[in-house]
């Protein structure tokens, strides 16, 4: 029997957005307890929020957009890294294990609660992308809200990864997952 693993977090109201941004909100706007045939309701939030994929065009303006991307990119071998960094960015010299699948997600620990903002989170270097992608990693994940760190505004990370046609995964919920071989 196939074991599934959710690692995504709860979204609700109590999840934090990147500072600044728009924050997750549901209003109904029909409800079966006060009477009406079905319940409806609007969502109003970032598409930034939780476990999310970015799109090219996330850091890119002439970049194409999360319709152009390719599903399969997010499907297929994956490998689960367990980094005892917990600020800063992680550099090829920071894994302690070699890389063994095209999509890589990185367990850092360093984010612990998605209801609470921690702007120190560990990134990933542009370096270390560049040194994924030399191995034919496709896509890359972590457990913090970017790939770069909060006060980053030139984001190298993500250039790296555009740079390099790799596909971002981030606000994932690894603390769950041991390290090793999985389908993602």
């Amino acid at each position: 029997m196939v074991r599934l693993i959710d690692i995504s977090p709860l979204v609700s109201e109590r999840i934090r957005v990147w500072p600044g941004d728009v924050p997750y909100s549901r209003t109904a706007s029909t409800s079966r307890e006060a009477g009406d045939s079905v319940s409806l309701s609007a969502l109003r939030t970032t598409l930034h929020l939780g476990a999310h994929l970015d799109a090219p065009s996330h850091c890119a303006a002439d970049a194409p957009g999360i319709d152009a991307m390719e599903l399969g990119t997010c499907y297929g071998d994956c490998q689960v890294m367990a980094v005892a960094k917990r600020s800063g960015r992680i550099r090829p010299s920071d894994l302690d294990v070699p890389v063994e699948a095209p999509r890589v997600l990185f367990r850092t620990g360093s984010f612990p609660d998605p209801e609470r903002w921690t702007p120190n989170f560990t990134s990933l270097s542009a370096k270390l992308i560049k040194s994924l992608h030399a191995q034919g990693v496709r896509l890359v994940g972590i457990d913090t809200p970017s790939i770069d760190p909060q006060e980053s505004e030139d984001l190298p990370a993500h250039r790296a990864a555009a740079d390099h046609d790799i596909a971002i995964l981030e606000g994932l919920v690894l603390e769950h997952v041991a390290p090793g071989r999985y389908t993602l």
